[in-house]
């Protein structure tokens, strides 16, 4: 989790997403059929809003290949909802928001953006107890937490990254949907958007591509077992976080850290704190604590006078700029590509 909610520049996204920055995929895919007009809507929220902050956690990497962000302010998203594929644009214009949608998902994907955009989320249930979450708070004042209403597409890529460096789990992301995904509808060619794959297109994957993604079995053989029920696990979206994290975590291989990181996403559950991961712990103990050695224990004791908030809370650390200094190397990404 650590790291992977700091805002981005329009830059630095457009940068990444440069063709010649950009991994080729393995194979040549058909391009988009010639798409309609959008359709479209426009929604006012009902506070301040920031796309960047809001939208920033469904962005798999600089160059993931669902996700852009463009010099000119507008963000795209492509995605499998359960109408079919479909592009969404979202762009502010002073106060309101300006959707723009395609595909056989594009009228789902318009309803749902005002859940996207935190419109189900209540910023003011969350009270610092902390000056630096205060503070956080008054600077930050369009964070909300989305809710894509989406399991599967924020499951697999975290099981992707259970136990290697994020830009590992990027890596094998960008190969595995740019290979078995299918471009995205509308003029999204120059963008290089394209859909994850079905559960039926995941399943079908053969195990000698998952080792070209230098995804491991134990990785694979979890999504592949979540794929088989995804129905089921998409149910998880409507669910409260007790019943959802149960129902996650009947597969094996999928644990409280992956449930936590899906669930921030598809369900906007604000106490969904990520319990496991190798920074946060850390991260929080550094800022509330001045403990960079905090264990998982330490971290949620710190975190209980924020309980049902414990993930936005996480959230203002990460965004404060409040961590530890790195005092070991990087950790050096595995690669059994080659074994």
């Amino acid at each position: 989790m650590a790291g992977r909610f700091a805002p981005r520049t329009a830059r630095d996204t457009a940068r990444a997403a440069l063709p010649h920055q950009a991994a080729a995929p393995a194979r040549r895919t058909a391009p988009a059929a010639p798409e309609g007009p959008p359709r479209t809507r426009e929604w006012t929220p009902p506070g301040p809003l920031d796309l960047r902050l809001v939208l920033g956690p469904l962005r798999r990497g600089p160059a993931d290949p669902t996700f852009r962000m463009v010099a000119d302010g507008t963000f795209w998203r492509a995605t499998r909802t359960p109408e079919g594929p479909g592009t969404l644009r979202l762009a502010a214009r002073g106060e309101r928001i300006e959707a723009a949608a395609w595909g056989p998902g594009a009228d789902w994907l318009l309803a749902g953006v005002p859940a996207l955009l935190g419109a189900d989320d209540d910023p003011e249930a969350f009270v610092p107890r902390h000056r630096l979450l205060a503070l956080t708070r008054h600077r930050r004042p369009g964070l909300r937490l989305l809710r894509t209403g989406l399991v599967m597409e924020s499951l697999i890529p975290s099981v992707l990254e259970q136990k290697v460096t994020t830009d590992e789990a990027y890596r094998a992301w960008r190969h595995l949907v740019r290979r078995f995904g299918t471009p995205a509808p509308g003029p999204t060619a120059e963008l290089g958007l394209h859909v994850m794959p079905d559960p039926r297109g995941w399943a079908m994957i053969p195990s000698w591509e998952w080792h070209r993604a230098n995804v491991d079995a134990k990785r694979s053989s979890t999504i592949l077992r979540a794929v088989r029920v995804a129905r089921r696990l998409e149910e998880a979206a409507t669910m409260d976080l007790p019943e959802a994290l149960t129902r996650l975590q009947l597969i094996p291989g999928i644990g409280p850290w992956t449930s936590a990181e899906t669930l921030q996403r598809s369900n906007g559950a604000p106490d969904a704190v990520t319990v496991g991961d190798l920074h946060l712990p850390g991260i929080v103990g550094h800022a509330l604590a001045d403990n960079r050695d905090a264990d998982d224990e330490e971290m949620l004791a710190l975190l209980t006078p924020y309980e049902g908030q414990r993930h936005r809370a996480t959230r203002l650390i990460l965004l404060s700029g409040r961590t530890p200094k790195r005092r070991a190397p990087r950790m050096t990404p595995g690669n059994i590509v080659n074994l």
